[in-house]
């Protein structure tokens, strides 16, 4: 009784680790840095510009936060990528939007935020056009 309890356990924990691993995710990022960067502006962009106080925007500070959080654990450990100019101003760009969101989350992205991460986001894919 007690090798089997024992192959039991083993396998419920081999399941356990297996199923963790597959899940995971929002299923933004692919792991192609310049795609990555592309759909990450596109989807904050999206996520600053809704409206106050709706669903949607609500919704997508919720992701933005997860995805912010995702990008930078994924690229930041590649010293190839982490030395991009515009990995560094991806980084610039999504510290402020994650500390605003982090600090004030129930109020509106400030314009002189947005305009600097607009501007921002422009340097990223002029240098992502670029290659670099």
């Amino acid at each position: 009784m007690k090798q089997i309890f024992s192959k039991l356990l083993a396998l419920v924990l081999v399941m356990a680790i297996s199923l963790m691993g597959c899940s995971g995710g929002t299923g933004i990022l692919t792991g192609n840095y310049t795609q990555d960067t592309l759909n990450l502006v596109s989807s904050l962009r999206t996520a600053i510009e809704l409206p106050e106080g709706s669903e949607e925007k609500i919704a997508a500070q919720a992701e933005a936060r997860q995805v912010i959080n995702e990008y930078a654990s994924r690229y930041v450990r590649d010293p190839n990528i982490a030395k991009l100019p515009s990995f560094t101003t991806m980084r610039t760009a999504l510290n402020g939007l994650a500390g605003h969101y982090n600090y004030y989350p129930n109020r509106p992205v400030p314009e002189k935020l947005k305009n600097r991460l607009e501007q921002e986001f422009k340097q990223v894919e002029a240098s992502l056009r670029q290659g670099v």
